[in-house]
C-alpha cells in the first residue's frame, strides 16, 4: 500500500530527489493462512529515515490493523529521524508512537530490528509487545557512542552499548536474540502462532498427537528430596505440555523465572515459572518486571497462565531495597490480581513470604491452585523459622543438632505441609507429580468459558 507515495516537496535541502516509496514498504499478507499487516523500513533509500510520508504509510497499515483485528510487525532498519525535514519527522514519529498506544492491547504488535534504530525511533519498539534482535547486525540506543563520549567521556562501542545481546542479557529491551535475518522472520512466525489476531478472539488452537492423560514418570524424580539442591523448571515445563515445545520469552535476562508459550491439549498457553537453578528462584527487581508484563500480554490476548511455583522469598539486599524491589515487585503482584484469563498454579516445592502471595496464589483469583506433596508453604523456610521461635530452647538443648533436626520436622508437619494449606482452602488438591498433565488439561477445559470482569474504571494504576 501507499506504493508511489514520496516526501511531497522538495523544501528540504533533498534537491530534486524523490523515490517512490520513500524508504518505507508496507501492505498486508498472510501467515499461516491468518491476516498479518507490515511494514519494513528500507536502509538503502535515505537511510531509512523517518519522514512525514512513510510516517503516514506506516501509520495506515497500523489504522488498518486495529480497524480488522489482525497483529502488526513491523522491521526496524533505520538512520533515523530525517534531518532534512526538521520538526516535521519529529511529528511523525509521535504519530506512530499514538497508534503504538492504541493498539496495545487491541492487536498484537511485533518488531524486528534488523539494523540500526537510534533516537526517538526506538520508543516504538519499547511500547510494542516483543522485540526480536539480530545478533551483531542490529542497535538500539537513544544516544550513540560519539554522543555519549562527548558528554561523558565514556569509550563504548555500538555492540556494547546497544547490540542484540546487551538488550537481551543487559536492558531487557529485547525478547529474543535471533541469529541472522531469516532467523528473525522465524522467530516472528513462531510468535504468531501462539497470539490471537486481536483481543476479542481465542489463541489458534491445534490439533492435539500427545496424549491428554499422559503421565509423565521423569516427574518423579526431577525435584530433589533436599529442599537447597537445584533443578532445572524449563525441564519440568517441557515434560508436561504438548511434545515439549516450550518457547522462551525474554531467556537471557533475569534467569531466577522463565516465561514463555506452550501448549496444553493444542490449547497456547503461557508459562511462568521460579528457575531454582538461578539464584534458588527468588523474584528480584528484573524478575518482576519481566514476568509482570509477560501476564499482561497474556491477559489482554486471552492466553491462559499456567504458573509453576518454586520460591523461596524476595532477594534480600540493600542494592535491591534502594533499586525499589517494593514497588517492581508490586508490578507482578498488580498483574496477577488484574488479570482475568484462566489463572493455573501447581506449587511444586518453596512458596515462602510474600512471594507465596504473588505467584498466582488462591487470594488473588487462582482459579486451579494445586501443589505436590513435595510443597514447602509458609511465612519462611522451617530452618529460619526454627531459629527465631526455638532460639532460647536451641541455646539449652544437649544436643542441639538433633533438637533443630526435630523442631524443623515439627514445622514442617503443623505450619508447611501443603496439607495444611489444603484443609483451610487455599490449594485444591495436592497431586501426584505424574498426574500434572492431565489436571491442568482437565482444569483448563472446565475454565474455557471463563468471564471474570473489572470494576468499571478509566483504567487501573500499576506502580511504574
Amino acid at each position: 500500500m501507499g506504493t508511489y507515495v514520496t516526501h511531497r516537496s522538495n523544501d528540504f535541502g533533498m534537491g530534486d530527489k524523490r523515490i517512490t516509496g520513500d524508504g518505507v514498504v508496507a501492505g498486508w499478507g498472510l501467515v499461516d493462512g491468518r491476516l498479518v499487516y507490515c511494514f519494513a523500513q528500507d536502509f538503502t533509500v535515505f537511510g531509512g529515515t523517518m519522514s512525514e510520508a512513510n510516517a503516514k504509510k506506516i501509520c495506515a497499515i497500523m489504522d488498518l490493523a486495529m480497524d480488522n483485528g489482525a497483529p502488526i510487525v513491523g522491521l526496524n532498519d533505520s538512520g533515523g529521524a530525517r534531518i532534512q525535514e526538521g520538526v516535521l519527522s519529529l511529528g511523525a514519529y509521535a504519530d506512530i508512537f499514538l497508534r503504538n498506544t492504541l493498539a496495545s492491547g487491541v492487536v498484537p504488535q511485533i518488531s524486528a530490528i534488523m539494523g540500526p534504530c537510534a533516537g526517538g525511533a526506538v520508543y516504538s519498539p519499547a511500547i510494542t509487545d516483543f522485540t526480536i534482535m539480530v545478533k551483531d547486525t542490529s542497535h538500539m540506543f537513544v544516544t550513540g557512542p560519539e554522543v555519549i563520549k562527548s558528554v561523558t567521556a565514556e569509550d563504548v562501542t555500538f555492540e556494547d552499548l546497544g547490540g542484540a545481546m546487551t538488550h537481551n542479557t543487559k536492558s531487557g529491551v529485547a525478547h529474543f536474540a535471533a541469529a541472522d535475518d531469516a532467523d528473525a522472520i522465524r522467530h516472528v512466525k513462531r510468535l504468531l502462532s501462539f497470539v490471537p489476531g486481536n483481543n476479542a478472539e481465542d489463541a489458534p488452537r491445534r490439533a492435539c498427537t500427545d496424549p491428554v492423560d499422559r503421565r509423565a514418570p521423569e516427574l518423579a524424580t526431577l525435584v530433589p528430596e533436599s529442599a537447597d539442591k537445584p533443578y532445572d523448571m524449563k525441564d519440568l515445563v517441557r515434560l508436561v505440555v504438548d511434545d515439549g515445545d516450550f518457547f522462551e520469552v525474554h531467556e537471557h535476562f533475569a534467569g531466577n523465572i522463565i516465561v514463555g508459550f506452550a501448549r496444553l491439549n493444542g490449547r497456547p498457553v503461557g508459562i511462568v515459572g521460579n528457575q531454582p537453578r538461578v539464584l534458588a528462584g527468588v523474584l528480584d527487581i528484573d524478575s518482576s518486571v519481566k514476568a509482570a508484563r509477560f501476564v499482561r500480554f497474556c491477559d489482554a490476548f486471552n492466553i491462559p497462565l499456567v504458573t509453576f511455583e518454586d520460591v523461596p522469598g524476595f532477594l534480600p539486599g540493600t542494592r535491591q531495597e534502594w533499586g525499589g524491589i517494593i514497588r517492581h515487585g508490586a508490578k507482578l503482584l498488580y498483574a496477577y490480581c488484574e488479570a482475568t484469563v484462566p489463572k493455573l498454579t501447581v506449587v511444586v516445592r518453596k512458596a515462602y513470604g510474600g512471594a507465596y502471595d504473588v505467584m498466582s496464589s488462591k487470594h488473588i483469583r487462582g482459579d486451579f491452585n494445586v501443589a505436590w506433596p513435595s510443597a514447602e508453604m509458609a511465612v519462611m523456610g522451617a530452618e529460619g523459622a526454627v531459629n527465631i521461635l526455638y532460639r532460647e530452647e536451641l541455646a539449652k538443648a544437649k544436643d542441639p543438632v538433633a533438637e533443630r533436626k526435630r523442631l524443623v520436622a515439627e514445622y514442617n508437619d503443623k505450619f508447611a505441609s501443603p496439607w495444611v494449606a489444603a484443609e483451610l482452602g487455599y490449594l485444591d488438591d495436592v497431586i501426584d507429580p505424574l498426574d500434572t498433565r492431565p489436571r491442568l488439561i482437565a482444569a483448563l477445559e472446565m475454565l474455557r468459558n471463563k468471564r471474570q470482569n473489572l470494576p468499571t474504571k478509566k483504567h487501573g494504576n500499576p506502580p511504574l
